[in-house]
């Protein structure tokens, strides 16, 4: 008897109180096997419900690991549709201004090598930069009949296109003064008309364009040289992408009480 009661006493003693890791266990367990359900259901591929399969078989001791899981997933939405139907939207925008660029570039290859006229490509759209030399004699907005060829070269892609063309005419800083242009706001603005019309003439739809004067304000180079000026002195056509911009409207601002 005396034997038994100290038995049992050593066992008292000895008794685990940290039986609760276990169950802290189980539930990190299962906590895991929710976070692989999630990340399995995250996009619909084949893949990833082998991964799901797999990874519930071994957090559950080999328990789902044998059961085959159904490949067959149901039509889930498509997550921000309006996002995917813009970004679409914008990878074939770029493509289609791309192939805009390239044209430009094969059709006005020699100006190109010259150093005469420059293609460019960014988010605004297409601009084609072409050196007023090619275009006009000193001091003038009438096109040479030089500078028709290559501006109808450009109009035969612009015609069938759909984007918006704006032209810009550019001086450099030099003020011209005489009677038919007391700046060189007349002079660019009236050179840009000049192109614009060349194009209405070879097809291009008239309310796709838009002439601006820019004076001598969006200078490229200095002018402090004359090969600066000399650069600066040009015609800009660029084509507009087509892509709407969003527009967000500010609200009216609160007016104060009347006093």
């Amino acid at each position: 008897m005396q034997y038994r009661r100290a038995r049992r006493k050593f066992d008292d003693e000895v008794e685990n109180h940290e039986r609760w890791l276990i169950s802290y266990a189980d539930f990190i367990t299962l906590l895991f096997a929710f976070f692989v359900v999630m990340y399995a259901i995250s996009s619909v591929n084949i893949g990833k419900y082998k991964v799901f399969s797999d990874a519930l078989g071994d957090a559950f001791g080999g328990a789902g690991a044998a059961q085959p899981i159904n490949t067959q997933v149901p039509n889930l939405p498509i997550p921000n549709p309006g996002l995917r139907r813009r970004t679409e939207l914008l990878r074939k925008e770029k493509e289609h201004m791309t192939k805009l660029a390239q044209g430009l570039l094969s059709t006005l290859a020699p100006l190109v090598k010259e150093g005469k006229v420059r293609v460019t490509q960014n988010s605004r759209g297409v601009s084609v930069e072409i050196n007023a030399s090619v275009l006009f004699d000193p001091g003038e907005a009438r096109l040479t009949s030089e500078s028709t060829e290559a501006l109808r070269a450009v109009a035969v892609l612009l015609k069938d296109d759909s984007h918006e063309v704006q032209v810009e005419g550019h001086t450099d800083n030099q003020p011209i003064r005489n009677v038919l242009f007391p700046s060189n706001w007349e002079l660019s603005a009236v050179r840009a008309s000049s192109v614009v019309r060349l194009f209405i003439g070879a097809g291009v739809a008239p309310e796709r364009l838009t002439a601006v004067g820019k004076s001598s304000n969006v200078p490229v180079a200095s002018n402090e040289q004359p090969e600066g000026r000399a650069r600066n002195r040009r015609v800009a056509v660029t084509i507009l992408s087509g892509l709407p911009d969003k527009v967000t409207e500010l609200p009216s601002p609160q007016l104060p009480p009347p006093q």
